[in-house]
């Protein structure tokens, strides 16, 4: 907001960047991972017309604080819109979003709260939650078979490290090339890609300091920005 550098005027829509989600499409179903601030304007530019899960990385405001946007997806269910969250996240939804929780109104979003605490399964999709470090806050990281999504993360542990070995596709973190306390940079994303070897590496969460085609350029085959 009110930036004026080369990546923000531009007129490139690569740079025109929206914030952090995934759709992932199993048999016909939808699973949304991440409810940004912006999640309307994404469901309308890519006209998605229904949802049957959300799963959450963790509840930061720009991956959490378009929740209010499911209702549509809400209103023929006989049972709440299934979301799925570490302990922390769920706490935090329950708290913003109290309005929507047990309430009688038909226009608000309803959801169904799970707790997430070890390996799951949406719709015969088997989902492995794994934890990365955001600062000091715990995130959850997910691999589904060989993809895995990886945002919002400073350091990978080593058991994730070791229960990421053999992803074939990757979208990792890597928000700038100069360090940042919270996130991976691009040097230290790329040092995750070489310790993983995936065919195909998609960085994201990615700031105002990357130009797209510059930073593509310079990135090594098999690794771009989403």
């Amino acid at each position: 907001i009110g930036c004026d550098c080369t990546v923000c005027i531009s007129d490139n829509p690569r740079n025109n960047r929206l914030r952090c989600a995934i759709l992932i499409v199993h048999e016909d179903r939808n699973i949304l991972v991440d409810t940004p601030p912006d999640y309307r304007t994404q469901a309308l530019l890519y006209d998605i017309r229904r949802l049957d899960a959300v799963v959450f990385t963790h509840a930061h405001a720009d991956h959490l604080h378009g929740l209010d946007d499911v209702r549509t997806y809400c209103l023929n269910r006989d049972e709440g819109l299934p979301c799925y969250a570490d302990l922390i996240t769920v706490e935090r939804i329950k708290r913003v979003f109290d309005y929507a929780l047990n309430s009688p109104w038909p226009r608000v979003p309803k959801l169904n709260l799970h707790t997430i605490d070890g390996p799951f399964e949406l719709f015969g999709l088997p989902v492995q939650p794994l934890t990365v470090m955001h600062g000091k806050l715990p995130v959850q990281a997910f691999r589904i078979g060989t993809f895995a999504y990886v945002t919002d993360c400073s350091v990978i542990p080593d058991d994730t490290m070791a229960a990421l070995e053999g992803v074939d596709t990757l979208v990792l973190d890597a928000l700038r090339h100069r360090e940042h306390p919270t996130h991976l940079n691009v040097e230290q994303a790329l040092e995750v890609v070489e310790s993983l070897k995936p065919r195909q590496t998609y960085l994201t969460h990615i700031a105002h300091d990357l130009e797209h085609e510059a930073t593509n350029a310079s990135l090594p085959d098999g690794v771009e920005l989403a």
